[in-house]
């Protein structure tokens, strides 16, 4: 897998904000566990009430993507999440992912859903998170993204009560969600819903959907960098 000696100069020299680049295990979605280097970008539009990146939120050191991916690549990984705050936010993150692709890892984005997904490289593994009425943002999904999303894409729900996990039970009839995607992830906020909580409701409805512990925060207690 190359760096930049491959790629366009002019698409090299283009920048990103970066609040940091590490290497650990995937904490969620379909390749958990796996070691991932993880490309998390300054900044977000949204201000969820269970946010555990506001660190992400300002600050961070603007990257040329060549540089960025000449930092990807010293430790060798199969695999690449591009995530935030909100990645999708700064307009060179399209770029980012392409490149990325072209350089031979798999990818993956991690966004809200509020902004479009449209453009985004058809090899990008998107996870889309819809926003349930705890985080006080479920006013910002852009539902016009659903149609973007393949077999090859995830959806995931942060549950925080009983009444998010209504709500998102509503959500995959009403949009037909479960067929779409590869997996519908059901995350309980953390310190807010009680794992075994969750699962006995996903069990009790026989839900087609995974339920999704963030490994990361139970062996790094969400330490940055992790």
């Amino acid at each position: 897998m190359g760096a930049i000696a491959t790629a366009d100069s002019a698409v090299a020299d283009q920048t990103l904000r970066i609040t940091e680049i590490f290497y650990s295990l995937q904490g969620e979605a379909r390749t958990v566990g796996l070691p991932t280097v993880f490309v998390r970008l300054t900044g977000c539009p949204l201000r969820c009430l269970y946010c555990d990146t506001e660190y992400a939120f300002h600050g961070g050191d603007m990257m040329t993507l060549g540089d960025i991916t000449t930092q990807v690549a010293q430790h060798r990984p199969a695999y690449v999440t591009v995530t935030g705050g909100e990645p999708l936010a700064q307009p060179n993150c399209l770029p980012l992912l392409t490149l990325l692709c072209d350089q031979g890892y798999e990818v993956s984005l991690e966004t809200s859903g509020a902004m479009p997904v449209a453009d985004v490289d058809p090899r990008v593994v998107k996870v889309l998170d819809l926003k349930t009425p705890a985080s006080g943002e479920a006013g910002r999904n852009d539902y016009g993204n659903i149609e973007y999303l393949t077999g090859n894409d995830q959806l995931k729900f942060v549950i925080c009560d009983r009444n998010d996990y209504e709500w998102a039970r509503f959500k995959l009839d009403e949009l037909a969600l479960v067929p779409r995607v590869s997996d519908v992830l059901f995350s309980p906020s953390h310190e807010q819903l009680a794992p075994r909580q969750l699962a006995e409701w996903i069990l009790a409805d026989r839900l087609p959907v995974r339920l999704q512990l963030q490994l990361h925060k139970l062996l790094w207690d969400d330490a940055p960098g992790h």
